[in-house]
């Protein structure tokens, strides 16, 4: 028994001492790991810290010619301050390397075709079809037109985004995306610059995808439901049109296609409105929301420039802004300045086109492609005298009839020469002669000096067209006669000088009084936007930069206005509280109110039940300016006229019962049974998403925080569109205001901040200065901030 017991209390020993070393093997190993942690997270740390940007200090840059001196104030604005333009814009492209190189390398490739380069197989398609549309090869193209002084600062810039990109290569300080894709960026070229000018007049749009569903249209329905969404039906439909058949859906299939809902606000007033006595001018484009901005804010000063605003990243000058003498802003005109046209292919040679009854050799186009980790694609584009054949990307569509594409911006053209001379423009005359340059996209400029002159002018490169029918359908590309006519000219574009009512405004909607000769769009803006800043701008005779502030952050639904009583009065069998509700609406898109939640919903629902039944989505793709036919529809039915294609959606009184209840039912299980606690902020939020917060574990560091609900929507001034998630994706990047009697300084936001690394202090720090409508003002001449020397 003894002995046993001794057994017993040596084996217990022996487990004890067993378990103390294991405790500390465990304890070791844990602090092994803590450590290799704790290292692998101050080197990661240390690594993306050195990524960020010198901002103080000093650097050689090999071609500068004398020292600059560039400022990175409170905002992180740059303020270059150069001794002659080849040092000023080689400094602007250091600058913008340093704080937007990945965005400017993903831009590049985007509209030249090269991201599977990097990306992969997923972006293929995307590359094939930037290839064959060709922005780059139209920026190529337009070099020929560019005076000398502007390639000159065009290569000058080109080496200033090169120096910096040498420096982080060689001291391992590229931003951490180019080492998440494995990749370092290619040296920029002057072309590089000019085909991301390109790409902003595709992000601005055309028609052409409007066209392709008209046609779809009126092969598909009925000639009296075909005219009911369009604007107005083309007398010659039969004779252009019964020539081929053509499968749109099949032959449009993943084309890459702009926002549909691009726009902008603008105006201006004149001293007599003013409490200064001198004009006030407000500009905030409306495109998309990402991480980093589309816009890129700076101040460029030297002995021939004096310039402050925003640019693309990739490109030299300052295109919406103001100078020590004028300001200025641009909405989209949004004109038909593409057209489809119909091509005979000879069946007995692919590459040939009927003309004039003769067969014309089109232009074969190697597009070459290369794929990260795949083999390279051998791609080819071909283009008639028309542009390139877009439909099915340039493959044989098994008919003799394909789509080519005429747009104006895949001609030589010359933004950057005006952007550049309206940078420099003292006057209204000096700067209306730099727009006689800018031809696409087609803008509407607003403009005010220091002298007290306001300006207005539709500017750039619009078609003539000999009937406006024409411009709703693709035309036939065999017949002379459906050539476009030249363009309107520029002395005849739509303008205006110190009109008498005082201001100026423009809101993407219809600018031009039918008395006007030329045709310009069939695609206007609803005027909800430009109602609103009409009627208060004509609230008061004594507007201040505060003023101009609130007008832009007005959340004011007029469209909730105009059709939500009617909406309520076609409602039997309904929920009371709602409908009391809704009848209390102050029709303000507040994102505290449950109204805007359910309205915007609402009105979603109805336009998918007058269409989806009749028309497949990827047809509906192509439908650009949906939402406006069906206020249309709605106008017709308010009116007393019957719409076709409400009455076989079941009537106005069942499509906007049932689409009332389907919202309604839909939120009570997403956010409770008590709709007074729903906020249109619940489901209407901005984050500025970065392009690879998708990869999952990113998501935390690029996309910092959970979405900020945000007022406004689509049809308010304060611009917030958004998408099927609720995610508001498209607005104004860039608020700005100029009050003209302070000439030497303006007010800016920049959402989300002016750095696209995430580590950087000026990442999102305006974030939530636009989603509250705060400003920061920039000055010409007083500003501080970190200082960093480039010298030769």
């Amino acid at each position: 028994m003894r002995g046993d017991l001794v057994e017993a209390v040596r084996n217990t020993y022996e487990e004890n001492r067993k378990m103390k070393r294991w405790k500390k093997v465990t304890f070791i190993i844990i602090g092994i790991l803590i450590f290799l942690v704790v290292a692998m997270f101050i080197f990661v740390s240390v690594f993306l810290n050195r990524t960020l940007p010198q901002v103080s200090g000093e650097v050689q840059l090999a071609s500068l010619q004398d020292t600059v001196i560039l400022t990175r104030d409170e905002q992180g604005v740059p303020h270059i301050e150069a001794e002659n333009s080849h040092d000023l814009f080689m400094a602007q492209g250091y600058a913008q390397a340093q704080d937007r190189l990945f965005q400017m390398e993903l831009a590049k490739r985007q509209a030249s075709g090269t991201l599977s380069e990097v990306v992969g197989e997923a972006t293929i398609d995307q590359d094939k079809y930037f290839r064959t549309l060709g922005l780059r090869r139209a920026a190529e193209d337009s070099i020929a037109d560019y005076s000398e002084e502007t390639l000159e600062s065009l290569k000058a810039f080109a080496e200033g985004v090169n120096g910096y990109m040498e420096q982080a290569i060689n001291e391992n300080r590229l931003p951490i995306e180019f080492k998440l894709m494995g990749v370092n960026p290619e040296p920029w070229e002057p072309v590089d610059s000019l085909t991301i000018g390109k790409f902003m007049a595709f992000d601005l749009g055309g028609h052409w995808e409007r066209q392709a569903f008209n046609y779809f249209a009126i092969h598909e329905f009925p000639k009296d439901q075909a005219e009911e969404i369009m604007p107005t039906y083309p007398k010659a439909a039969p004779s252009i049109l019964n020539e081929e058949e053509v499968d749109v859906a099949s032959s449009f299939k993943g084309a890459v296609l702009p926002e549909e809902f691009n726009g902008s606000n603008n105006w201006v007033v004149d001293g007599n409105l003013t409490e200064s006595g001198m004009p006030l001018l407000a500009d905030d484009p409306h495109l998309g929301l990402a991480t980093p901005s589309i816009w890129y804010q700076m101040h460029l000063n030297s002995p021939e420039y004096n310039v402050s605003g925003v640019i693309f990243a990739g490109v030299p000058g300052v295109i919406l802004g103001h100078n020590q003498d004028v300001s200025w802003g641009v909405t989209n005109v949004g004109p038909d300045v593409q057209q489809l046209y119909l091509e005979k292919r000879n069946p007995e040679d692919e590459s040939e086109f009927l003309y004039e009854d003769q067969w014309e050799e089109a232009k074969v186009i190697d597009e070459p492609i290369a794929v990260k980790g795949e083999d390279r694609i051998d791609y080819t584009v071909m283009e008639t005298r028309h542009g390139p054949i877009i439909s099915e990307f340039a493959k044989k569509s098994g008919e003799e009839s394909v789509m080519s594409l005429r747009w104006t911006a895949l001609d030589s053209t010359t933004e950057l020469e005006a952007v550049l001379e309206i940078n420099r423009a003292s006057n209204w005359e000096e700067f209306e002669k730099g727009l006689e340059k800018f031809l696409a996209p087609a803008q509407n400029f607003v403009f005010a000096s220091s002298d007290g002159t306001i300006a207005y002018k539709a500017n750039g490169r619009i078609p003539i067209y000999e009937e406006a029918e024409d411009a709703l359908l693709p035309l036939r590309g065999w017949e002379s006669e459906d050539e476009w006519k030249g363009y309107i000219p520029f002395e005849e574009l739509p303008t205006t000088v110190n009109p008498d009512k005082g201001f100026v405004a423009t809101a993407n909607n219809k600018i031009v009084t039918d008395n006007y000769p030329y045709h310009i769009s069939h695609n206007w803006a609803q005027p909800y936007r430009y109602q609103r800043i009409v009627k208060l701008i004509e609230a008061t005779d004594s507007h201040t930069i505060e003023s101009m502030k609130d007008i832009q952050m007005d959340i004011m639904n007029l469209q909730a206005k105009e059709f939500l009583p009617f909406f309520l009065g076609q409602l039997n069998d309904s929920d009371d509280q709602v409908v009391k509700l809704m009848q209390d609406w102050n029709y303000e898109d507040d994102k505290e109110l449950p109204q805007p939640l359910i309205f915007h919903d609402w009105m979603a629902n109805i336009q998918e039940r007058i269409f989806s039944e009749k028309i497949n989505k990827e047809i509906l793709k192509l439908f650009h300016g949906a939402g406006q036919t069906t206020d249309e529809l709605l106008r017709m039915e308010m009116g007393g006229e019957a719409s076709i294609w409400i009455k076989e959606a079941g009537g106005i009184t069942e499509v906007v019962q049932s689409a009332f209840n389907q919202t309604i039912n839909d939120h009570k299980k997403q956010l409770g049974n008590d709709p007074r606690s729903w906020q249109w902020g619940d489901y209407h939020a901005v984050e500025f998403t970065h392009p690879l917060s998708s990869i999952g574990f990113l998501e935390r560091f690029y996309n910092p925080g959970d979405p900020t609900p945000v007022s406004g929507s689509r049809v308010t001034v304060q611009a917030a569109g958004f998408n099927k998630d609720g995610i508001v994706n498209h607005g104004a990047p860039w608020r700005f205001v100029s009050d003209l009697s302070t000439i030497d300084q303006a007010e800016h936001v920049v959402g989300p901040g002016q750095s696209g690394h995430f580590r950087s202090e000026w990442y999102h720090d305006q974030l939530e200065d636009w989603v509250n409508g705060g400003y920061h003002t920039t000055s010409l001449s007083e500003f501080e901030g970190e200082e960093l020397i480039l010298s030769p």
